[in-house]
Formats: structure tokens, sequence, C-alpha cells
């Protein structure tokens, strides 16, 4: 029965420093998350942030935050999906739109190529990855204070519902994504009860090991990345049937992918390419199943007693798709370029904030808004100064980082009127 699915475990909230008691009113536990991450700065941000092209190129181009909408709506759909089957697994809608609107919101201006740049930088500080930041922003500072930064207050299950990863950074063993920052182990002590994940789970890869909103979520993310990155490909003229013909011509591919890539090349030379790939997604919906599992957290909770599972005709259509995209939108010289730029414009920005208030002597110049200044004067080391610098930087939109990298270091701009 729906009111039965969650537990009190479940809606259990995160309290510590950053964390304060949350004040209960009509709201549910899970309808208050949901709020409380739309209604902020960070979710609104989204807006001017590069998803595949850079943000504010053309209108009809997805940014992050249509990205994140379209994900949440079919994560909806799946859910619905999915109690057709089994009407005991009764997943909360407003839950499952908090896990959806969240688990971009950590990502910084320009994409893949500012994570890059910024992980780069924080090499000896912890290093950045776009989900750790996710998680850092709803723990430590979604709210901005005149006592300083907090987080949300997040329930438990936004929490494990948006860890899609949960190994630490010291145990990346040098790998530049999938990770979490060292010092969120107490999230994840919060979440399951455990530091050390990786003993409970038997062989299972911490990484692997996902709720069932997180699961939902996570295929939700690929069938709009695999529906909706074709269609925004065509639009931008990176893919047409003669590309997707030559595309073929190199690679050895199963019958089943020739089928698929025939009919997207008949769809583009109709006109037919964005209908069909709307109606895709349903079908895309309609092949996810849901099994029994049996693991260390289900006496806790109903979320990890169950796995999804997806037929591999739609795993091989989103495979061919998301190959597609990454060889020739994402791979195309054009978007190479625009990836470069953001890439260097973020990582000279970075490195200019980093000389000034790292510096082991003198007093640094007030480069960033008033309240984040005096925060970081008054960290305790260079590695806390770090963090919160990179706070500042990944939460920029594309044009606030580019104003910002013209206003530092491009000699022939001074405009007074655009405020830092």
């Amino acid at each position: 029965m729906a009111a039965d699915f969650y537990r009190a475990f479940d809606r259990a909230i995160l309290r510590d420093a950053f964390n304060p008691p949350r004040q209960d009113d009509y709201r549910t536990v899970f309808h208050q998350d949901r709020d409380r991450i739309m209604f902020s700065p960070a979710f609104r941000r989204l807006q001017t942030k590069t998803q595949v092209f850079q943000a504010g190129e053309y209108d009809f181009y997805r940014t992050r935050l249509t990205h994140s909408l379209e994900v949440s709506r079919i994560a909806e759909s799946l859910a619905i999906w999915l109690r057709r089957a089994q009407r005991d697994v009764a997943i909360d809608f407003q839950l499952l739109e908090a896990v959806c609107v969240a688990h971009d919101i950590g990502h910084p201006p320009f994409g893949h190529a500012g994570e890059r740049a910024l992980n780069a930088l924080m090499a000896d500080h912890g290093g950045f990855e776009g989900n750790a930041q996710t998680l850092r922003i709803l723990t430590r500072t979604i709210y901005h204070r005149a006592e300083g930064r907090s987080g949300m207050s997040p329930s438990r299950a936004l929490l494990d519902g948006v860890l899609k990863y949960k190994r630490l950074y010291a145990d990346c063993a040098g790998d530049a994504h999938h990770f979490i920052y060292d010092d969120q182990a107490d999230i994840l002590a919060f979440c399951f009860g455990t530091r050390d994940l990786a003993a409970k789970l038997e062989g299972t890869k911490p990484n692997e090991f996902k709720s069932l909103e997180c699961q939902v979520m996570d295929l939700a993310d690929d069938i709009a990345y695999s529906c909706f990155d074709i269609v925004d490909g065509w639009k931008a003229r990176f893919l047409a049937p003669d590309k997707l013909e030559s595309w073929r011509s190199a690679r050895a591919l199963e019958p089943a992918q020739h089928r698929h890539l025939d009919l997207l090349i008949d769809l583009m030379s109709n006109g037919k390419l964005q209908a069909k790939m709307n109606g895709l997604i349903g079908e895309l919906i309609q092949s996810a199943t849901l099994k029994k599992s049996t693991n260390f957290m289900t006496p806790k909770t109903r979320r990890h007693a169950w796995k999804l599972v997806v037929k591999p005709s739609a795993l091989t259509r989103i495979k061919l798709h998301k190959a597609l995209c990454k060889d020739l939108v994402y791979g195309s010289s054009a978007l190479r370029q625009i990836e470069f730029k953001g890439e260097k414009i973020l990582g000279q920005l970075a490195q200019t904030l980093f000389d000034n208030y790292l510096a082991p002597s003198g007093k640094p110049s007030a480069l960033v808004p008033g309240d984040t200044h005096r925060c970081i004067l008054d960290a305790p080391d260079a590695s806390a100064k770090a963090r919160l610098l990179c706070d500042h930087l990944s939460g920029m939109t594309d044009a606030y980082a580019l104003r910002s990298y013209k206003r530092l270091l491009d000699p022939d701009y001074g405009s007074i009127s655009e405020l830092i």
C-alpha cells in the first residue's frame, strides 16, 4: 500500500551542525525536500548552465534546467509504469521529483569541461565531482544566512536517492570521476549505518549499489540523454543521414543496431525525428521491470529491496544513441573547441582566485562577493579555503563565469555595471 512503502527510517532527517531540526508543517517530509530544492538559487542557476550546447546559444536547445525537469517527468512515468506490475511498490512522486531535480545541481559551468578544470585544481584539496558537489549543496551550502551557510536538513531517502557514487576520493586511486568527498563519509554513515560500505556489500561495488529512486532517476537520465540529445544534435546539424551512414561504415554493428540506425536515418530524412523520439520515451519506459533483491539494507527499508531490470533490446537502443552522440556531437571539433575554451576560461579564472586566496603571505584582494570573501578569510586552512572557492566557482552560471573572467583577466573589459 502507498502509505506503507516508506518507513520512519526513510523519512529521518540529517541532523548535524549544518542541518538544524525542521519545523513540522502541512507538507510531508518528501514534499518539503522537493520544495526546498526547487526554490533554491542552486536549482535556478541550472537555467544557464551547459547541457550539451552552451547555454543561451539558441532558445530550443536544452540546458541543465530543462534536462532536470524532463528527467523528473520521465522518472514519474517510470514509477507509474512499475507500479502496474508491482502494486506494493509505491514510489513517492515528490521524493522522486526531489531526487531528479537535485541530481545535477552540483554541476559547474561549461559542463564536463568545467568539472575537469575544477577537479585538476582541487587535486591536492579533495578533488571535485559533480555528484559529490550535489551532496555538499544539499547538506552544507544550499542556504546562505547571516550566521553562515547551511544545508537543507535533507531526508535519508533523498540523500540515498542522489548518491549515484559512494566511493570516497581517497579510495578512487587517481580516477577523475565517480567519487564523493572524503568528508562526506558521514553521509554514507547516515544513509547506510556504516563508513565501510564495500565490506557490507560482499563483492558488489559501492557505486553499483543504489536505492530504487536512484535507479529510476538514473534510467530516466539515460532515456533523456539517448532521446533528446539525438534531437538536439539533429537540429544543430551534427547528426544527418549522410553522417550516420559514414559512422555506420566505420563500425561493426549488431543487426538490431543496424535496424535502429535505419529508422533514425528515415526519420531524419522525413522530418519526423522529434515526434518519434517523444514516442520512444514511452517504449523505453515500458521496457523496465522490477525484481526482488536482498542485501544488508532490506531489513531497514524497502527502497533497497528491488532491482530495476531493463530489456536488452532497450539497452541496445540506448547504447547506440549514446554512442552516436558521443562520436558525432560531443566529439565533434566544433563542440570540442567550445569545451576547450570553457575549460580554459574556468581553469584560468579559478587559478587566479586560488593564487589570490591561497598565497602563503599577504592580504588577499576581495575578488569574490563579500560573504564568500569573509568565509574564505575565516577558513582554518588552505584546503578549507580551496573548497569554499570551488563552491563559488562551481555555482556560477556559464554567463557569470565568463563575465567574471573578463573582469579579472581581460584588459579591455572594465564595465563597473557588471557586478562580480
